[in-house]
């Protein structure tokens, strides 16, 4: 195990080794770290390699037609998403059933998955941290620049991990030789949070303050801010989520603006588009060195193979049930067709037409990639200014209470999804006379219904502990009661042990230090 993590290393910091000096270089099952970081290229390299390894793959990457990103999973526990697949996926029939307790073994390669390729990350960010401050840069600023993107994945990393699992090892330095303890115990919560926030403020110093898409689609001081703000909202720090997410809200980001209420509406924008203001952080895909796999057959359901010659299979993944879409009022823009979801599409090729008495996804279709090249290219959003303004808002509310201020970011986000003119003004006022309770339980149903193709759900209930129960026969009417003893969407009762994923049996027997999460086999 330490030799594959140490030539882990080697491979992800070697990418801009040119082929002709082969046979100059030491071989690579000889080198030690300390003499392979020697350039501004090889530091470079490093930090290169954790763009697309680890926590952002999770949500980002699609790698199978028949179940979603691994982050899309949490939210198959509310019940209100469903997998068409589950009867061969079924780590999403045991999560929306909640009987995850009871089939551990069965799920364990997708938590190998998770736990392996984050801890992977994390020892070539902890190569990096270790390193690259030793090496002679001709601009000091890159060097800071690269530091700090070494600290902002090992805290993203970090931070998927404590989410998915509670409890976990906690190394700050890298594997590199066999006297190094590859096995170490679980670490509290508390302690990790704190090195997330340590690494998550001193990425937020060091990181330049420009936007994603003009940095060259490298991660920035509001990448950094946002996932703080992220960080402080889910351990309930509310006056820092606040204060770090309106570094975002203050900086050269913004909302996408309605062009109309139709195909260039913001969402549509949204979904067409790569490097509007909006996007805080997103990952790149192209069409020659990293298509964006199977996304764009998410968007359908599995009659649309008959359609579409592009994609041998179509599968609802990761489908809306029609109770969670009257989370939205039947004047919100977003559940207007063709908005996030549709129920028709018609083949502009061939004249074919699909359609669909469920929901499908029109926020992750690709029409390129859909009508002709069958490799999309649009960018997965991470986080989005709305966000920004959902996060301040809360905190603000939570903090200090309901101020203009609080009122006039959630405002913002209500004014854009609104169809009949309301304008943020309207609404700053209109909230400006909620109790605080209120106000930030119309953050919560914000955030429902603005991210939940995004994947955040899950986070939000569990850092709440409250359960949101959308009304089946009111659209736009959303309680919330306590997660624990609530029953989800497909009726099943919500335990303490639900919190959290297991840790995987072939991990644990791996490392006798680790122990398993309360609940599971």
């Amino acid at each position: 195990m330490k030799n594959k993590l140490f030539l882990l290393l080697l491979a992800g910091m070697a990418l801009t080794t040119s082929c002709n000096k082969f046979l100059e270089e030491e071989p690579k099952s000889n080198l030690s770290l300390e003499s392979y970081y020697k350039t501004e290229g090889q530091a470079e390299a490093t930090v290169n390699s954790l763009y697309r390894r680890g926590a952002p793959q999770r949500y980002a990457l699609a790698p199978s037609a028949y179940v979603g990103p691994t982050a899309s999973i949490n939210t198959m526990l509310t019940g209100y998403f469903t997998n068409s697949y589950e009867g061969q996926e079924r780590i999403c029939l045991f999560s929306r059933e909640l009987t995850r307790q009871q089939n551990t073994n069965l799920i364990s390669s997708t938590m190998n998955t998770i736990w392996d390729e984050s801890y992977k990350a994390i020892n070539i960010a902890n190569a990096g941290l270790k390193y690259i401050p030793q090496i002679s840069f001709t601009n000091d600023s890159k060097k800071n620049s690269l530091v700090g993107e070494a600290k902002f994945f090992r805290a993203y990393n970090y931070f998927y991990l404590v989410k998915t699992f509670g409890a976990i090892p906690l190394p700050t330095t890298p594997n590199e030789t066999l006297a190094d303890d590859l096995y170490l115990e679980r670490t509290d919560p508390a302690k990790v949070y704190a090195l997330i926030e340590s690494d998550l403020k001193e990425a937020v110093a060091a990181l330049p303050a420009t936007k994603f898409a003009t940095n060259g689609h490298r991660v920035t001081k509001y990448v950094a801010a946002m996932t703080l703000a992220d960080v402080y909202l889910q351990q309930g720090k509310y006056a820092d989520a606040a204060a770090a997410a309106k570094i975002v809200v203050e900086s050269a980001h913004n909302m996408t603006a309605n062009g109309d209420l139709q195909m260039n509406s913001a969402y549509n924008q949204l979904r067409k588009t790569d490097d509007l203001d909006e996007v805080i952080y997103a990952q790149e895909y192209d069409a020659t060195v990293n298509n964006s796999g199977w996304w764009t057959t998410y968007g359908f359901n599995s009659s649309a193979v008959s359609v579409f010659g592009t994609y041998s299979i179509f599968e609802r993944v990761f489908g809306p049930t029609k109770q969670f879409l009257n989370v939205y009022d039947k004047k919100d823009l977003r559940i207007q067709p063709n908005q996030f979801f549709h129920w028709s599409y018609t083949n502009t090729v061939n004249g074919k037409k699909w359609t669909s008495e469920d929901a499908g996804i029109w926020y992750y279709v690709d029409e390129q990639a859909l009508l002709t090249t069958g490799r999309g290219t649009k960018d997965w959003n991470f986080y989005r200014y709305p966000e920004a303004l959902l996060t301040a808002a809360e905190g603000l509310a939570k903090s200090t209470g309901v101020s203009a201020e609080a009122a006039g970011y959630l405002a913002r986000v209500k004014a854009r999804a609104n169809t009949e003119g309301k304008s943020v003004a309207d609404f700053t006022t209109e909230l400006q006379g909620l109790s605080a309770e209120n106000f930030v339980k119309e953050c919560w149903k914000e955030r429902l219904r603005e991210f939940p193709l995004e994947f955040k759900m899950w986070d939000d209930i569990v850092r709440t502990k409250m359960f949101p129960v959308i009304s089946t026969t009111e659209a736009g009417k959303v309680d919330f009661v306590p997660l624990i003893g609530a029953k989800n969407a497909s009726g099943a009762t919500f335990k303490e042990t639900d919190l959290l994923w297991p840790i995987s049996p072939d991990e644990i027997q791996r490392n006798k230090k680790l122990t398993q999460n309360a609940g599971y086999q």
